[in-house]
């Protein structure tokens, strides 16, 4: 892929779980030439986030071995890491020492706490960031438990995006001064930038702390999932006036809800009716029906059925960019040599 965005760019990742493979990969989608590093005997453990880049074995306790990787920071523009604080610097690979070997480095760093505070060094996942973040407070019903959205919002949305929409800029900005600069990426941090207008009308009093109670987190009835007649489910999500009334008229409820439908001591009844009318059809009829409408209904689609509606977007069962596809995913020496190390300097490659 010739016209890549990222063509030259080139990324030393030392491998980790969740978030910064995520980043790594999509770095390399977007054309960057991307090196995994990993320990010696390590299978893949990269949750199949492995796609579009070649790897080698590291002992990161052997001196010689991080000598050797000292070395290709010279010709690397960017560094992924994804320890815990305090990792890399023992093991004599930290900002410090990498930037000396290259000044215009950036240095990016995925963790869920940061790299200073109370959790800074205690252990967590997905869930943990988002309870603390109060994101996991979003996805609750009235009176029933948090929902776990699988690691989605976390890891990827907030920990993965933000380490790569930070990559970029650090990478504009080393171009234009010739200075690079060490990136801290915390999860917890990041999902709390995107709850941004979230934060901002609960500042305002247009969002309450009872859960199930507001426009957005299942308290408004027409913004919410269904029940159809097969046991399928619709989301059903008409939040303009044009559009809710659109669904009015799909689903065959009383029209006077077009105009009370603002009023909240209505909600109850518009909830009933709206469940009432979907449960007289099948998920996929509702689909059909909805399909060349502005009604903003869709089907709840497992992971199977939604690959096969979007075959394209898919590799090996993975989903890509629509776009494009990696530039460069030839073997670890290949690599190398394109990133002008010696012979000498490969006694590290697996």
């Amino acid at each position: 892929m010739t016209d890549a965005p990222l063509l030259g760019v080139r990324v030393l990742e030392f491998a980790a779980l969740g978030p910064a493979p995520f980043a790594a990969m999509m770095l390399a989608d977007l054309g960057a030439d991307v090196l995994c590093v990993r320990r010696p005997g390590a299978s893949d453990h990269l949750g199949g986030l492995s796609r579009g880049r070649p790897s080698i074995e590291v002992d990161l306790k052997s001196t010689e071995a991080v000598a050797d990787l000292l070395n290709l920071m010279p010709h690397a523009d960017v560094v992924i890491e994804g320890y815990r604080p305090g990792v890399m610097e023992r093991r004599g690979l930290g900002p410090q020492e990498c930037i000396t070997r290259n000044p215009q480095l950036v240095y990016a760093r995925m963790t869920g706490w940061g790299q200073q505070g109370a959790r800074a060094h205690t252990a967590g996942h997905d869930l943990t960031y988002l309870a603390v973040s109060g994101a996991l407070h979003l996805a609750t019903r009235r009176g029933q438990a948090p929902v776990a959205p699988a690691n989605v919002l976390g890891d990827f949305g907030g920990g993965s995006m933000m380490l790569v929409s930070s990559v970029l800029a650090a990478l504009i900005a080393a171009q234009r001064t010739g200075v690079g600069r060490v990136l801290d990426i915390a999860i917890t941090d990041s999902v709390q930038y995107l709850m941004s207008m979230i934060y901002s009308m609960h500042a305002h009093g247009m969002w309450s702390d009872e859960a199930g109670a507001n426009l957005l987190d299942t308290g408004c009835p027409f913004y919410d999932v269904y029940e159809c007649a097969d046991g399928g489910w619709l989301a059903v999500a008409p939040l303009e006036p044009q559009f809710f009334a659109e669904t009015v008229h799909l689903l065959g409820i009383d029209e006077s809800f077009i105009t009370r439908r603002n009023d909240r001591e209505e909600w109850p009844s518009l909830r009933m009716a709206i469940a009432d009318a979907v449960r007289t059809r099948k998920r996929d009829e509702w689909n059909e029906l909805a399909r060349n409408t502005d009604a903003c209904i869709a089907p709840v689609l497992t992971l199977s059925e939604s690959q096969r509606e979007c075959p394209d977007l898919f590799t090996d069962g993975v989903p890509r960019l629509a776009w494009g596809t990696p530039s460069v995913t030839s073997s670890a020496s290949d690599a190398l040599e394109r990133w002008g190390v010696s012979d000498a300097e490969r006694l590290f490659v697996s």
